[in-house]
């Protein structure tokens, strides 16, 4: 078994950060996730609010996190954690697909993954023209008719950045104004082959072999190749349960501090219960989540 001082489970800005932090500070880290460096972040079009940073993609800032985590010795490893339990001396036993860990603290940094709408289709043609990541996805689609449903930032981004591939963008939304940015839902009016149906829900999703169409609540069909979903998010918090608070959406509870209900545990970025998901104020929970995690164990 091996031993470690922190686990910091999950690298994507959250965890990252709070792994450079951690290295940073002396500690023997170990960062784990079984995609590699990046989250949502992999997922990201084009990042406009990072400061310093007038424009960038989130694949380039997922890398450039990298290499400066690689710069400092400190290396992502794939692995899946399988569960946790808390040892009688208060450290944390790791078991993962490659070995078991100790950690003294641990940091839950596994943030969130796309809900779905729950339709007929959806599971069906996942794959064959049902895409959560346009990012992923959007080059299969080039010169065709999609459509993308949502109304915050990722819904409107990823609506503008398809709609430079595609003929055109259909963008359904159920309620009658979009929660996104307003710069984002200035340029999604503004740009020529993006339609809006606002007001709308999709009920079906339909086709053959692949997607073909879109049925709408009005009856309405919409013809189109691919359908995007961007309707919210649900906490990746499941491997916490038993061990720390969670809200009655299963984000993590926590304090300013990034502070669980468990001695030992902290929580960053979109898995905990906070006001805004954003890359900046992952990182920043990053921050918090470490220097509280020094404070823990020089304790």
């Amino acid at each position: 078994m091996r031993k470690v001082d922190a686990a910091v489970i999950g690298a994507g800005p959250a965890g990252i950060t709070s792994a450079i932090y951690l290295k940073r500070y002396g500690y023997e880290v170990a960062l784990l996730d079984p995609m590699g460096v990046g989250g949502q972040l992999m997922m990201i079009s084009d990042i406009e609010n990072y400061p310093g940073f007038a424009s960038t993609t989130g694949f380039k800032l997922a890398e450039d996190f990298e290499k400066q985590a690689n710069g400092l010795g400190l290396e992502v490893e794939y692995t899946l954690v399988k569960s946790i339990e808390r040892l009688e001396d208060g450290t944390f036993l790791l078991r993962t697909d490659v070995e078991d860990i100790q950690a003294r603290g641990i940091i839950a940094a596994t943030g969130a993954k796309h809900s779905k709408l729950s339709v007929p289709g959806e599971e069906e043609f996942e794959g064959k023209g049902v895409s959560y990541c346009a990012t992923c996805d959007a080059p299969f689609f080039k010169n065709r008719k999609v459509v993308v449903v949502g109304g915050g930032d990722t819904a409107l981004t990823d609506a503008l950045y398809l709609s430079r591939l595609c003929s055109e963008v259909v963008l359904v939304h159920r309620r009658d104004q979009f929660r996104g940015q307003k710069i984002l839902q200035e340029r999604v009016r503004n740009t020529g082959n993006i339609h809006l149906r606002m007001k709308a829900n999709v009920v079906s999703i339909n086709g053959d072999t692949k997607v073909r169409s879109v049925t709408l609540d009005s009856g309405d069909v919409i013809e189109a190749d691919g359908i995007f979903i961007f309707t919210g998010i649900v906490p990746a918090s499941s491997l916490f349960e038993g061990l720390v608070e969670l809200d009655d959406r299963g984000f993590i509870v926590t304090n300013g501090r990034m502070e669980t209900s468990a001695d030992g545990i902290f929580a960053a970025g979109d898995v905990r219960n906070t006001a805004l998901r954003q890359v900046v104020t992952a990182t920043g929970d990053g921050a918090v989540a470490a220097s509280s995690l020094d404070e823990y164990l020089s304790r």
